[in-house]
């Protein structure tokens, strides 16, 4: 039993994953639901023995939407009723913490829970005080910031300011509008030394700028992009298609989602950010381009949390005969991705105390485009390999 007190502060925490990883805890905290979904709950005692228990962790964090979690729960419609009622009121006692907004970044959410300040460097200030009271409000002995915020525009990651920490600072006291609200939370919580993981598509912490500060401060991160249902499943299905040499002449993936993710899908920038995420994935698995890799993401509001993936395969086999396979995963999108967000945390946890600091490319597992510790290097997407780089720092294998 590791009595360590682990406190989660999430980037959209009234958000259908957040809520869904606040709910999930206390229901385990009461019995309620078994571990199924977490990936490391039933390893080997000897490989989680230095992980924060489950029971353990403490959420707080921000949003733009500030209503109670009780209220966005049942606006997200995840949790069985059963299972609403258990925890309803614990979520009614936890109220979003006020929000970076920046209309320019994400055009479709439009929550009135903001920041009053007008500079970069007074959000900056503001997001550290938060990370500061709810540390000596819950007696913390860590605390990981998880990245669960709607998909943010494009940044123009070329841009001379994000290429060193100098030139990154100079443009936060001069408010640069080529900063996101990704971004400031992610200095914020370097600049605290609190460990960062960006499960979103959004450009952050992947700056080399901020890749520096982190090792400068001795700070772990991961990202980017949550690695939970479509991706998931390609990247343990095309190194299969490698083995047995079958060529990939065409991969179609489509999606349809309505929560509130989605809805800041639809705005074309946000959605760049998205497919940019995945689409890189099949040629670095498979060694070759797939010409006609077509990846496709639809908001449809009847279908809230609940995603539909669908996959059509064209293969080449012996003698140039074609072949296809065809996928369809209905699924519920947080109950993939609160599990993935947990472990994260617990995993950046573990590694700030491990001094391992900088980019952590043995969470690259639970990434769709996992970042490197080298830029330019071509990140590992092989799912049954990216398991075996993580069990393998877990078990002191190897080190990052």
């Amino acid at each position: 039993m590791n009595n360590r007190k682990l406190g989660i502060a999430i980037i959209g925490l009234g958000g259908a994953v957040g809520t869904t990883m606040v709910a999930g805890i206390e229901l385990l905290k009461r019995g309620l639901i078994e571990k199924t979904g977490l990936p490391l709950a039933e390893l080997d005692k000897n490989l989680i023995e230095d992980l924060a228990d489950y029971e353990n962790i403490v959420f707080g964090g921000w949003d733009l939407y500030g209503e109670n979690l009780a209220s966005a729960a049942e606006e997200h419609d995840v949790l069985t009723p059963k299972q609403f009622i258990a925890v309803e009121e614990e979520l009614r006692k936890i109220k979003p913490w006020r929000a970076v907004g920046n209309k320019e970044f994400l055009a479709n959410i439009k929550g009135e829970n903001q920041f009053s300040g007008n500079s970069h460097l007074s959000v900056v200030e503001a997001i550290g005080k938060d990370l500061q009271i709810f540390r000596a409000e819950n007696n913390l002995d860590e605390i990981v910031v998880i990245n669960l915020a709607s998909t943010e525009k494009l940044a123009d990651e070329g841009n001379e300011i994000f290429n060193s920490l100098v030139s990154f600072e100079q443009a936060l006291d001069e408010n640069s509008t080529e900063i996101s609200p990704a971004m400031l939370y992610a200095y914020a919580a370097i600049a605290e030394q609190i460990p960062y993981g960006n499960f979103t598509p959004s450009v952050s912490v992947d700056i080399p700028a901020l890749i520096k500060f982190a090792e400068m401060n001795k700070v772990p991160v991961a990202g980017k992009d949550g690695k939970t249902g479509q991706t998931m499943i390609k990247t343990a299905i095309a190194p299969a298609f490698r083995t047995r040499a079958l060529k990939v002449e065409g991969w179609y993936s489509t999606n349809i989602l309505g929560n509130r993710d989605g809805l800041a899908l639809s705005n074309k920038d946000s959605l760049a950010s998205k497919i940019k995420t995945k689409g890189s994935v099949l040629d670095d698995i498979l060694g070759y381009k797939v010409k006609d890799h077509i990846v496709d993401i639809r908001y449809y509001r009847p279908r809230g949390d609940n995603k539909e993936a669908w996959d059509n395969i064209d293969v080449t086999g012996f003698l140039g005969q074609p072949m296809q396979i065809k996928i369809n995963f209905l699924c519920k999108d947080s109950i993939l991705a609160a599990p993935l967000a947990i472990e994260i945390a617990r995993l950046l946890d573990l590694a700030k105390r491990r001094m391992t600091f900088g980019v952590q490319e043995q969470l690259s597992v639970f990434f769709k485009l996992p970042m490197t510790k080298t830029k330019d290097a071509i990140p590992e997407h092989a799912l049954h390999r990216q398991e075996q780089m993580l069990f393998q720092w877990l078990k002191n294998e190897i080190s990052v």
